[in-house]
């Protein structure tokens, strides 16, 4: 038997810039403080914590927990790339829904480094050599950095099949800039245009401008997961819950289709999106916010589709008719999403958890979604996993 799975608490710090950032320890530790506060709980009520991160050493997630208090509780560390943050949320709530914990802490941090995303262990078979044999044969430009070469190769295909322009890229980073401008946690709140996107230095000509990548960020976020009964005894607000999750990784078709689209993870995440929509009874016409793993505007374009949000071919359509943003149909990263918000890996999938608990809650401030009931989120790491998680407002 399954039991219900409560978001009892949510915290996160403000994001920045590699070298304007507090240590790990410190930022880990303030997150989840900020969460603990928020659910009205001392430390010792946790039974179990999952700790995030990609960039680290092994059991950096004690070092960093310790500082908030040495209980004694299993402490679990995750990598799974840029899905860690929720995968150490969906471990969390696999122990609560399995009755194995009633409180469980899930927190993801990340302390990187300037400049583009590389392989730290160079003596050894890397993770990405079937993405990379992938990428070289359907793109080549082996000369761009992976995670670039990767997402841009997937938005050229894309594309090249649906005819569309880099101005529609150029436009869903511009809407990320105006969702930020009313988020004090994001990195860039400065709001572009969809000319100043186009105007931005050109990493790959005719298919990726700077400004279309999204920065790398230091950061923390933190998220309490609880059972009803633990609730109800320790005076918990109630009112978000995790509907449905899903957790896939790559099947065959991700090197064998010949498509960089299904090589970025698209295939993953539609799997999951549908796993969620089949376990909950609800549609993607239900949602009304969704946090998207936006690593690039070509990706957020993508996961439109991946996710059910508009038909396939249909995305050009669903941006220019503002169906993405506040009055239209979903409003799609109301945080500025990780173009805007940053993205320090193993924070951004708690992160995206925080935000659309706030939305659900109602407390938002200028960001919110009105009447929202259903916050859809989706984190995706190459190498890989996807996590779609589905909150509800009960």
């Amino acid at each position: 038997m399954s039991q219900e799975v409560l978001v009892a608490g949510v915290g996160m710090i403000a994001f920045t810039k590699p070298g304007a950032n507090e240590p790990y320890p410190v930022m880990a530790a303030t997150a989840v403080r900020i969460a603990l506060a928020d659910a009205g709980l001392a430390y010792d009520k946790v039974q179990q914590a999952y700790a995030g991160y990609v960039y680290g050493d092994s059991t950096c997630g004690q070092r960093a927990l310790y500082d908030v208090g040495m209980t004694g509780i299993p402490v679990v560390n995750v990598n799974n790339n840029c899905s860690t943050g929720s995968t150490a949320l969906f471990l969390a709530r696999q122990a609560v829904a399995s009755g194995a914990a009633d409180c469980v802490l899930a927190l993801g941090f990340e302390q990187m480094k300037p400049g583009a995303l590389g392989i730290y262990f160079d003596d050894r078979p890397s993770p990405f050599e079937r993405f990379d044999a992938a990428a070289e044969t359907l793109v080549g430009n082996s000369d761009i950095p992976l995670a670039l070469r990767y997402f841009g190769g997937a938005g050229q295909a894309y594309m090249r099949e649906f005819g569309i322009g880099l101005d529609v890229f150029a436009k869903i980073r511009a809407k990320a800039s105006r969702h930020a401008a009313n988020n004090p946690f994001a990195v860039f709140r400065q709001v572009v245009t969809e000319e100043d996107v186009l105007a931005s230095p050109m990493i790959w000509p005719g298919v990726l401008t700077r400004l279309m990548a999204c920065p790398p960020t230091c950061g923390a976020a933190a998220a309490i997961l609880c059972s009803p009964e633990f609730a109800k005894t320790n005076g918990i607000d109630a009112r978000v819950r995790i509907k449905a999750q899903a957790m896939t990784t790559d099947r065959p078709v991700s090197f064998d289709s010949g498509d960089m689209r299904q090589v970025v993870g698209v295939g993953m995440a539609r799997e999951a999106a549908n796993l969620v929509y089949e376990a909950a009874g609800i549609g993607p016409e239900d949602i009304d916010a969704v946090e998207l793993h936006d690593c690039f505007a070509q990706n957020e374009l993508l996961t439109y589709e991946a996710l059910g949000l508009c038909p396939a071919g249909g995305a050009e359509k669903f941006i220019v008719d503002g169906d993405n943003t506040y009055g239209g149909k979903v409003v799609t990263n109301p945080s500025g999403g990780l173009l805007s918000k940053g993205h320090p890996l193993g924070a951004t999938g708690l992160a995206q958890c925080t935000e659309l608990v706030e939305q659900l809650r109602g407390s938002a401030d200028k960001r919110q979604v009105e009447g929202a009931r259903f916050g859809l989120q989706h984190n995706v790491g190459l190498g890989g996993a996807c996590v779609v998680t589905l909150y509800e407002r009960v």
